[in-house]
């Protein structure tokens, strides 16, 4: 007898943000792509399987007109928190999944880009949080200093932020220019960082973004021994979360 594996839905809003490396490194779960950008409807939330992964994209968590899918994504956010889904948003989904719940987002904030392989520091709750915390424990301690829990070196590459978190919403990460790195709400994590991102694709963005493209795939590569191990445990933390959700409702 065959074991089924859970199925992860993913949204994707943008041919350009795909899964990349999480593609190998979500395991033991079979991953739906739901491409939104193509028209795809956006499930409903008993329809989402044991998890949601929301990606990135070049709109904004507020650009309807350009993006119609967006109400009704925002709608899913919700309702999968409410149904106590094991979410992850990122960049935009973490954008998405602060609008959905009553947070607040900046569209093109004075800091300007966050571009590159940056510093982020985890604050005192990421310790406890099932999936940063395995991100804290695969960083490597001499990477980023500050205080005692340190931080890890990231991929990013956005111009918009959270600026007010939803009510319950709890503070994990930040960066010095922007403070919203990481936010959890129930069963919802949400990261503006891409820890997905190979340098390859982080250089892509750069060159369509208007950054010095050379300069980002040299400093991505040159870094990635620090930087890929913690989006694969990101990854793989989140994919634990979603086979357990899926075993207890079959258990149920």
């Amino acid at each position: 007898m065959f074991e089924t594996l859970p199925v992860l839905t993913v949204l994707q809003h943008d041919p350009d943000v795909p899964l990349d490396r999480f593609a190998a490194w979500l395991e033991g779960v079979e991953t739906r792509v739901v491409r939104l950008d193509d028209g795809e409807p956006v499930p409903a939330v008993d329809a989402l399987g044991a998890g949601l992964l929301v990606l990135g994209g070049d709109q904004n968590a507020y650009d309807d007109e350009r993006a119609p899918w967006l109400p009704a994504t925002r709608r899913l956010l919700a309702d999968a928190v409410a149904a106590d889904v094991p979410v992850l948003g990122i960049c935009l989904g973490h954008q998405l999944l602060a609008a959905a719940l009553g947070g607040r987002v900046e569209v093109a904030p004075p800091p300007g880009r966050e571009a590159g392989i940056v510093p982020v520091m985890w604050r005192p709750e990421a310790r406890e949080d099932p999936v940063l915390g395995a991100a804290i424990a695969a960083a490597a301690p001499d990477v980023v200093a500050a205080g005692e829990l340190g931080g890890a070196l990231v991929p990013s590459m956005h111009a918009d932020a959270v600026v007010d978190l939803p009510a319950g919403g709890r503070w994990l990460a930040f960066s010095t220019m922007y403070p919203f790195q990481a936010m959890r709400v129930g069963s919802a994590l949400g990261v503006q960082f891409h820890p997905e991102a190979s340098p390859e694709l982080l250089a892509r963005w750069a060159a369509s973004s208007g950054e010095d493209a050379a300069a980002v795939l040299a400093q991505a590569r040159a870094r990635d021994a620090h930087v890929a191990p913690v989006g694969r445990a990101i990854a793989q933390a989140f994919a634990a979360q979603v086979r357990a959700a899926a075993r207890q409702r079959l258990a149920a």
